[in-house]
């Protein structure tokens, strides 16, 4: 087995790549650009839906979760190889997650009016996931599918059967339980419908990202190990829209039972696509572009949402679209270019630190 898995590093970059275009503006133009067009139908994939139903955008946090497991068990199996013990792979993780808890809670604390103490953000809910997802690693893999069935039972009971007065409609926006628990945690509704209760369900995704790693690190044929990844492709798919179809809205919002299976199922498919092409018919030509990215997407991460929201992207706009201006440059054209060049700079900043051999970690 490789000491790396390359279709993993070219997901994650892949994700982040996408994360770092969104953060630039460069979707909403592009959607706003299209408005009354035949490419508007394509461009919205690229926001989350507003509510019920799946665009290509609400799979993107999934994709995160479950890479991030994939990760997890190659970690897990070198520290294992290096003669680390549980107890040491423990205070590891729980650092990790103590971090990643910090770093999700910092991003969303500094607001125009002052602080703030939020819940929402993907590092946030990752500190949970990761977390969950290690401490039942060790356990085998009907086991593991025994938590997730646990999990996303827990999540329908407490959506459908609570009953608090007021937040008792379990699929309805602003009155459902996760708005209720938002209330008790953090004294406040998010206006956008996101609640901080979804790292219960999409713990899941971590966990058969794990397990899928698990496959993956295991001596069986390549053949095999497809098998097992589509098989798990068709039945979570399968669940996933038979749910939507017969019980549980597909929400992403909220992180629904039928969002969890259905979103799983295109991440199960992500990387059996990605591993055939990659790691077993060894197309690694030009993957750099996305791997200098993948390997410091925490650091990438943080940069642009915290410095790129709050300086940065102001900054390069400022001077693209004042030299574009200067040129009489097209409205439309200086939104586009300025969005560009936020991204080439901050492309640029990762392969700068994937050439001097530094790779942050948490």
């Amino acid at each position: 087995m490789p000491s790396r898995l390359l279709s993993l590093d070219f997901l994650r970059g892949l994700i982040m790549v996408l994360l770092m275009m969104e953060s630039t503006g460069l979707y909403s133009y592009l959607i706003g650009m299209s408005e009354g067009n035949f490419l508007h139908s394509f461009f919205i994939q690229f926001e989350h839906h507003p509510w019920h139903g799946l665009r290509f955008w609400d799979l993107i946090q999934p994709g995160f979760m479950f890479m991030a497991g994939t990760a997890m068990a190659f970690s897990l199996n070198r520290q294992e190889l290096e003669g680390r013990s549980w107890s040491d792979s423990l205070r590891k993780a729980l650092k990790r997650s103590g971090w990643l808890f910090f770093w999700g809670v910092l991003d969303y604390a500094v607001r125009p009016q002052g602080l703030s103490f939020e819940l929402w953000d993907v590092l946030t809910q990752l500190s949970f996931t990761s977390l969950v997802a290690f401490l039942i690693f060790r356990w085998t893999v009907a086991r593991q599918l025994l938590v997730c069935a646990v999990l996303l039972v827990i999540t329908e009971i407490l959506y459908r059967f609570t009953g608090v007065s007021g937040f008792d409609q379990p699929f309805t926006d602003q009155h459902n339980f996760g708005n209720y628990m938002d209330l008790l945690l953090m004294n406040k509704i998010n206006p956008d419908g996101w609640v901080a209760i979804n790292c219960i369900p999409t713990a899941v995704h971590t966990i058969l990202g794990a397990v899928a790693g698990k496959w993956l690190l295991s001596d069986a044929a390549s053949s095999e190990k497809m098998k097992k990844l589509w098989i798990s492709a068709a039945v979570c798919l399968a669940a996933g829209f038979i749910l939507d179809y017969t019980m549980t809205p597909i929400i992403k919002r909220i992180a629904t039972t039928s969002f969890v299976l259905a979103s799983a199922g295109w991440c199960f498919t992500g990387l059996a696509i990605s591993y055939w092409w990659i790691d077993i018919r060894k197309k690694v030509f030009n993957l750099t572009f996305f791997t200098v990215v993948g390997l410091n997407s925490i650091f990438i991460y943080l940069f642009f949402e915290i410095v790129g929201h709050r300086w940065f992207n102001g900054y390069v706009t400022a001077v693209s679209g004042g030299l574009l201006t200067m040129a009489h440059a097209a409205e439309w054209m200086i939104n586009i270019l300025g969005s560009l060049s936020i991204f080439a700079l901050e492309w640029y900043l990762c392969y700068f630190l994937y050439q001097k051999k530094i790779f942050f970690k948490v």
